[in-house]
C-alpha cells in the first residue's frame, strides 16, 4: 500500500517530469512564424534576364540586390532565406549576376536562367503571362450588345399628366 509520503513524492515527480517536458510535448500549439529573408524572386523574373542587359535593366526587374560586392560593383548576390515557423524547415536560394562594365555578362545560382539568356535583348522577347487572359471582356465581346441588366426609366413629366 502507498502511504501520503510516497504518494505525495510520486506526485511531484509527475509535476516535474510533466512541467519539464512541456515545451516539447505542446510545441504544436504554439505559434511561431514563418521567417522570410532577402530578395524573394518569382521564376519569370529570372527568366526575363538577357545578356548585355544593363545595371538598370536588372535592378528594375528584380529590385536591389542584398549584397554588392565591396570592392567592384560588378558582382550582385541576391539571397532569399525562408524558416517555415511549423516544421523549421528552411529554403535557402541566390542567384548571382556579373556585370562588365555596366553590362550584364552572366547569371548563376539556384535559379533556373532562361535558354534565351544568351539572346540579347533587343533581339529576343521577354516571357509574359498568358494573354489570352489579359485581353478585358466588354459588352462588344460578349456577341450581344443588349446590356446584362435593365435600367429603370425615370418618369419624364409628361408620363405623369
Amino acid at each position: 500500500m502507498i502511504n501520503k509520503k510516497q504518494s505525495l513524492t510520486l506526485l511531484s515527480a509527475v509535476a516535474l517530469s510533466v512541467s519539464l517536458s512541456a515545451c516539447s510535448v505542446f510545441d504544436y500549439l504554439i505559434y511561431k512564424p514563418d521567417v522570410p529573408q532577402g530578395n524573394y524572386m518569382e521564376p519569370i523574373q529570372v527568366e526575363k534576364l538577357r545578356i548585355n542587359m544593363t545595371k538598370e535593366q536588372a535592378e528594375f526587374i528584380l529590385g536591389r540586390p542584398v549584397l554588392r560586392d565591396s570592392f567592384a560593383d560588378n558582382v550582385w548576390y541576391y539571397v532569399y532565406h525562408f524558416k517555415s515557423g511549423r516544421d523549421a524547415s528552411i529554403i535557402h536560394k541566390e542567384l548571382i549576376l556579373r556585370f562588365e562594365g555596366d553590362l550584364l555578362i552572366s547569371a548563376s545560382g539556384d535559379y533556373d536562367i532562361s535558354p534565351d539568356f544568351d539572346t540579347p535583348l533587343e533581339l529576343s522577347e521577354l516571357p509574359s503571362t498568358n494573354k489570352a487572359e489579359l485581353v478585358p471582356q466588354v459588352p462588344a465581346g460578349r456577341g450581344e450588345a443588349k446590356p446584362l441588366v435593365e435600367e429603370d426609366k425615370p418618369l419624364s413629366l409628361k408620363d405623369e399628366t
